[in-house]
Formats: C-alpha cells, sequence, structure tokens
C-alpha cells in the first residue's frame, strides 16, 4: 500500500508577514488607548512635585466604561471645559513635525501632550461643598479640614504652599461634575481661578479621560499615584448621616448578633454554676431526710 504523500510548508517571507504583524499591532494599539490605558506626557508644573513637567504618567481610561465616577484624591486627566488654557502658551510645531507628532500619538507609540488636556487632583465630587478662608487657612470639604502637607508643592528652602494663596467658596459642586486643584497651588490654574466663569470652575464628568495612576518616566520616579489618607476622614455627622443611611436588614443585623452572643455567654455562666435538677433534688432529700432508699 503506497504511503500518502506529506505536503511541505512552505516558509512565509518575513516581507510578506510585516505587514499583517503591523496591522495587528496598529488595531490592538488603537484599542488599548481608547478604550484601556493611554500615556500622557505632562509639561506644565501645575501638579509638582507629585507629578514633574516632563513625567510620563499612564491614564487608565477602562473604568468611565464601567460606571466609574472621579473620587476625592485621584488625580484626573480631562478636557478644557472652556477657557481654561491660554492659547498663546499652546507650543506650535511646524506642519511635517505636527504631523508626525499626531500620527503617532493617535496609534498610541508616544504619550499624549494635547494642548486641550488638563491634570489635577480632585478635590470635590458631587454634592461636596468646598472652601477656604485665605493664606494661613486649610481647604475644607464638608466642613473637614484637609491635612495636605504630604503632596503639596515645597520650594528649594523646604516651604510648603499654602492650601490657597486667595479665599474662595462655599462652592457646592454640582451633579455630574467635579472641584479640582493642582498640587503646586500657587502655580495651578484650577477650580479657584474660574469660579466667576459659566462652568463655575467645576468639570464635567463628560471631560473626564481617566485617572492617572501610575508614573513610568523617567525610571528613577517611576511610582504609583494613590490616594492620600485625609481624603478618607470623615466629621463626626459625616459618619452619623452615614450610619443613619445604612439599610434596616444591616442595622438589625448588626444589633442582633452581639444580643444572640450575650444570651449565649450567660447560658453558659448558668450552665456551669448549678447542679443538674436530679442533682439537686437528691442534695435537698439527704438534707431534708427524706432520701427514699434505692429498691
Amino acid at each position: 500500500m503506497a504511503k500518502g504523500r506529506r505536503r511541505r510548508l512552505k516558509p512565509v517571507k518575513l516581507w510578506k508577514e510585516l505587514p499583517l504583524l503591523f496591522g495587528v499591532a496598529l488595531l490592538l494599539a488603537l484599542v488599548i488607548k481608547t478604550f484601556a490605558v493611554q500615556a500622557y506626557y505632562i509639561p506644565s508644573q501645575s501638579m509638582q512635585h507629585t507629578i514633574e513637567p516632563g513625567d510620563r504618567v499612564l491614564v487608565n481610561k477602562l473604568t468611565p466604561w464601567f460606571g466609574w465616577t472621579p473620587q476625592r484624591g485621584q488625580i484626573v486627566v480631562f478636557r478644557d471645559p472652556g477657557g481654561w488654557l491660554d492659547p498663546s502658551l499652546v507650543k506650535k510645531d511646524n506642519m511635517v513635525v505636527g504631523a508626525i507628532k499626531q500620527t503617532f500619538t493617535w496609534v498610541g507609540l508616544l504619550p499624549a501632550g494635547n494642548e486641550q488636556d488638563l491634570i489635577k487632583r480632585v478635590v470635590g465630587v458631587p454634592g461636596d461643598v468646598v472652601e477656604c478662608k485665605g493664606v494661613g487657612s486649610p481647604v475644607t470639604v464638608n466642613g473637614v479640614a484637609l491635612d495636605e502637607h504630604t503632596y503639596l508643592y515645597k520650594d528649594d528652602g523646604g516651604r510648603i504652599d499654602d492650601p490657597s494663596q486667595a479665599a474662595f467658596g462655599p462652592i457646592t459642586v454640582q451633579p455630574h461634575t467635579i472641584f479640582v486643584l493642582g498640587d503646586h497651588r500657587s502655580d495651578s490654574g484650577d477650580s479657584r481661578v474660574h469660579l466667576q466663569e459659566k462652568t463655575q470652575g467645576l468639570v464635567p464628568y463628560g471631560n473626564v479621560q481617566g485617572h492617572a495612576f501610575v508614573r513610568i518616566w523617567p525610571l528613577t520616579r517611576i511610582g504609583g499615584l494613590g490616594t492620600p489618607s485625609t481624603f478618607s476622614l470623615k466629621s463626626p455627622a459625616q459618619a452619623l448621616r452615614t450610619a443613619a443611611e445604612a439599610p434596616p436588614l444591616l442595622w438589625g443585623f448588626t444589633l442582633a448578633v452581639p444580643l444572640r452572643a450575650g444570651v449565649l455567654r450567660r447560658r453558659r455562666r448558668l450552665g456551669g454554676l448549678l447542679p443538674a435538677p436530679a442533682g439537686v433534688t437528691n442534695r435537698l432529700r439527704r438534707r431534708l431526710g427524706t432520701e427514699r432508699p434505692l429498691g
């Protein structure tokens, strides 16, 4: 019986494979950049020393697709709500260089340095009341003073920026907006500067690109961009209000567990102190001389 012939696989030439690989890589890069994560180049000083000019950060763009909303303390990248950026300060490249940069940024091979994007820290979310009474006073959120010494800008002499160089507020953050401040307060055109404008200094959710979560460049500054602990603090009134708003079933379990544990402890204690009923009866009979003989 004749053996079937085996077909030899012809090697694919590299020059034919490269266009396909490049096309797949380009498609994946566009999907990742559009829906997941994008690198941003930071040209300004408004977030020093948390983020220095020239740093590259990664921004999580996936979260807004899953109902994420900005939280206090997070660093977010957002489009100019209108009038925040000075057009005269925008650096313009010649037509060829600009086209190359735009193309490489579009496919995700260069970090975005879009002149229409800004980066700041979220201080107030919808319903919050944000205020500062001027130099020497802290920024307060719902009456709670923020402790910002860990991230506010320090000059070469170690002096920390004032939380604000001028009084502002109280400003109530409207639904679907956020109130933002830069960490370099003396060099940041943030919500404080735009309170008198149509937007009242607030950034709409729709303008938020995502939140920056890590520095990736330069290598000596790689690190996470977490949320400072001061943003988790609550006043006694807020804590009481939060507790009052808890579901009744949760309150029921909260009260039932210690009550039930107390009952069980009491039963064990009494069970250890009192003899069994039969033993009590026999002892009383012996003492009274009425114990009946066993028969």
